[in-house]
């Protein structure tokens, strides 16, 4: 006979397995029609909730599609670079993106994706290294990078007299060398190895994106997933190895990233008496290299070909550009000041960084019921800011939206944007000074 711990547990049992059934009907399917029911009452329209997959396989489909197709240089690359958020757009008049694959969390989180006290105390530690004096430190490394790819090039040429020659691996291998110098120093071979292995693993990542995602997918040993933890354990060693020697090594001077961090991190600490909550730990500062990787080569490398290309295709402002070079620099190295007096030069980036910005979408998570204008905003919303579709807008930019028009950016980003906030470049004063010092 069924004892009366028997009943005990059988009801337990029962109340768990009913409370998690409960729990996992709420996250699938009574939630999100929640959140759909609040914002069509508002007026938002799009596409229905489907279970589990959502608009990914969509998503999917019209990325591959576009892909496989031929693009010319004059045509309109939104649909290419945004298939699914432009046919929305183009549908209901909004948009909307599905939740990014979890595996997106091995390439780096760092301060960029922090919030609250964490992000607050991350800012803090890593600001130093992004003062004005700490960069103009760093222009020496950017010059020498730019001129090590420049007598590549020059090397090429001079054994046949002309060639044709492919930039864009040569940029991304630049802007590579110019983090790896600036974030490590010394250690900068060693930084390229991860550099390259954090390359390996973002091209993975876009694969893993670009299928149909269905939860528990990620947990499956395929070679693809293997391949992306082994690529995160050899990246983790390799900076802890970096991390180590540098807290070995005699104090000298903290002119790189690391070092700067490093010493930041430990006036923190000191300032707050050892508590457990103050300064960042090791896994915390690895991340905040990963990502000053991903958020710095990736950036700089797709302005520097855009605006190649964009100066091939108008050599009116190429020239325009020549010459304002020449007369504030003449034949002398780059400085940090005569980079600043570069208002043509400016003009020419931020229109590049217009027509082909390097991040192409911005997301934010609503945490607590926010009103925005008229409308309130649920938790648990996505919202999605298409930079690209802003930045083509015939009403922001005018009927010449969609052409290459430095001169709006004559007087400065205020005047072209008419005071809107409307303009989204995603690159910092560092790469402006490395685009601005290869355009020499």
């Amino acid at each position: 006979m069924e004892t009366s711990l028997d009943k005990v547990a059988t009801s337990v049992l029962f109340v768990i397995m009913t409370t998690l059934s409960c729990m996992i009907l709420n996250w699938v399917w009574l939630r999100p029609k929640y959140l759909e029911r609040c914002l069509r009452k508002q007026g938002l329209v799009g596409n229905s909730y489907r279970l589990f997959f959502g608009d990914t396989k969509d998503s999917s489909m019209m990325i591959k599609l576009a892909c496989s197709k031929h693009i010319e240089l004059s045509d309109d690359i939104v649909p290419r670079v945004l298939p699914f958020e432009h046919h929305t757009v183009k549908r209901y008049g909004d948009f909307q993106r599905p939740q990014p694959n979890p595996l997106v969390r091995l390439l780096a989180m760092g301060v960029i994706n922090y919030e609250g006290e964490k992000w607050a105390k991350h800012r803090k530690i890593i600001n130093p290294a992004f003062h004005i004096e700490k960069l103009k430190l760093m222009l020496p490394a950017f010059y020498q990078s730019c001129i090590d790819m420049i007598s590549q090039w020059e090397r090429l040429i001079s054994e046949d007299g002309s060639c044709e020659l492919d930039v864009w691996p040569y940029l991304e291998n630049m802007s590579s060398d110019v983090i790896s110098r600036t974030a490590f120093g010394s250690s900068y071979e060693e930084g390229r190895r991860i550099f390259q292995l954090q390359k390996e693993l973002a091209q993975l990542v876009v694969k893993v994106e670009e299928s149909v995602y269905f939860p528990g997918l990620r947990f499956l040993p395929t070679k693809t997933h293997r391949r992306m933890k082994e690529i995160e354990r050899e990246v983790q060693d390799l900076l802890m190895g970096i991390i180590n020697k540098r807290e070995k090594a005699s104090k000298g001077k903290n002119d790189d990233l690391l070092g700067i961090l490093m010493e930041s991190n430990s006036r923190e600490i000191k300032e707050f008496g050892n508590k457990k909550s103050a300064g960042m730990s090791i896994k915390d500062v690895i991340e905040e290299c990963k990502l000053f990787y991903l958020a710095g080569e990736e950036t700089t490398s797709v302005l520097l070909v855009w605006t190649m290309v964009l100066l091939s295709k108008y050599p009116n402002w190429q020239a325009r550009a020549r010459e304002e070079v020449l007369q504030v620099f003449g034949k002398n190295k780059p400085d940090f000041d005569g980079l600043n007096r570069l208002k043509i030069v400016t003009m020419i980036l931020n229109e590049a960084l217009r027509l082909y910005p390097p991040a192409a979408l911005l997301l934010r998570i609503v945490h607590k019921e926010t009103k925005l204008g008229n409308l309130i905003i649920p938790a648990g919303v996505e919202i999605a800011l298409p930079t690209l579709l802003v930045h083509h807008d015939y009403e922001l930019w005018g009927e010449n939206a969609k052409q290459f028009n430095p001169e709006r950016f004559s007087e400065g980003i205020s005047k072209a944007t008419k005071g809107q906030v409307s303009f989204f470049p995603l690159v910092g004063v560092r790469g402006y000074v490395l685009v601005k010092t290869l355009l020499l």
